[in-house]
């Protein structure tokens, strides 16, 4: 895979505008952001491969179908739809088992996504797939 370093992928902003680091604590937000001609708008570029952050990420991924991923780069899901709409669980038994699973989800979290290593693979999603620039573009 091929990735542009941030400095390079910020080089035609700054050509056009001047920029400044943002001050604002950035606490887990996963965009490094600058002020815009010295503000208030702002732009945040997010450098996931080339600058990693995968240690201090809280972002999870509910999808419509009622999977967790822990992710946007995992192959792996928790279920947690199934849980939710067992008929042979009361309320209390379900709610100790998707309790259960969360935690079990994100304790499985991975240090680093990988997407930078040449054998890492997209998940199977549609959202995922790469469209060629004759494929008309895929609503998501």
């Amino acid at each position: 895979m091929h990735c542009r370093p941030l400095r390079t992928r910020a080089a035609p902003l700054r050509h056009r505008y001047t920029l400044t680091t943002d001050p604002r604590p950035r606490r887990n937000d996963p965009a490094e952001r600058w002020l815009v001609d010295g503000g208030p708008g702002t732009v945040g570029l997010i450098a996931s491969v080339t600058r990693p952050f995968c240690g201090n990420c809280d972002r999870v991924r509910l999808t419509a179908d009622g999977m967790v991923r822990n992710c946007l780069f995992t192959q792996d899901e928790t279920d947690l739809r199934s849980l939710l709409r067992d008929p042979h669980r009361d309320r209390e038994s379900a709610d100790a088992a998707i309790a259960a699973a969360w935690r079990a989800s994100m304790g499985n979290k991975a240090g680093g996504h990988g997407i930078d290593d040449d054998r890492a693979t997209r998940p199977h999603h549609e959202r995922y797939r790469r469209l060629s620039p004759r494929t008309p573009r895929a609503r998501v």
